[in-house]
């Protein structure tokens, strides 16, 4: 039998705030200024779930140069107008959060100050700070288990009585690597098919989640 689920650890975009649209539509805008042009399918296939450090080596292998410390510099202000724009929680996520008995906190490839901004800007705040570890923790990020495993780690619990909360196919990767159950959230842009695999349920609806860690582990 599995062992009982003492932590859910949460994805961020995708899972707590409803931020790939705007994202992947930023990127795309992006990358067209530098010169490489991807339909929103491509991207969400490439990036969606990647570290900004991942972002910043395809670009300069697609490219063949490097860029600069501050190539990112130009392009910040389009991120934070349109969150603060459109970006709202992923919807019945926080009576999601309110049924579910145990420890919860995010692990996500953004950087701390976009993640807290994010969850800031929704209203999630307050319900993870202090429990908030970003790709920025650790040398490598997603799909290797790293994250997840120093999330567990700094919570101090068992990888085994883990379960994370996913909506990119490397998140899920991530998980399955780290030794984790994952549950696969489709009701984004990730194609459910992406997110099939051992040891993972696939879910459209967010509501739906407390009552699937129920049957899992009787919480």
């Amino acid at each position: 039998m599995a062992a009982p689920i003492e932590l859910v650890i949460f994805d961020c975009d995708g899972v707590l705030v409803d931020s790939e649209k705007l994202s992947v539509e930023v990127d795309r805008r992006v990358l067209a200024t530098l010169g490489w042009n991807l339909t929103h399918e491509e991207i969400v296939h490439r990036f969606v779930g990647r570290s900004a450090g991942h972002f910043r080596a395809e670009v300069e292998a697609h490219l063949g140069k490097s860029l600069p410390d501050d190539w990112e510099d130009p392009f910040q202000h389009l991120y934070i107008e349109a969150f603060e724009r459109e970006l709202e929680a992923v919807d019945g996520v926080q009576s999601v959060l309110d049924a579910i008995p145990v420890a919860t906190c995010v692990a996500s490839s953004g950087p701390h100050e976009k993640i807290r901004r994010t969850l800031g800007l929704t209203g999630l705040l307050s319900r993870f700070d202090g429990r908030i570890f970003s790709a920025d923790d650790v040398i490598t990020g997603k799909p290797a288990p790293d994250l997840f495993l120093h999330a567990a780690a700094r919570m101090g619990v068992a990888p085994s009585r883990c379960v994370v909360v996913e909506d990119s196919r490397f998140g899920i990767e991530a998980a399955r690597a780290a030794g984790m159950r994952s549950y696969g959230y489709a009701g984004g842009l990730t194609p459910q098919e992406w997110l099939v695999g051992e040891n993972t349920e696939v879910f459209t609806d967010m509501a739906d989640l407390p009552g699937l860690l129920g049957v899992a582990a009787g919480i």
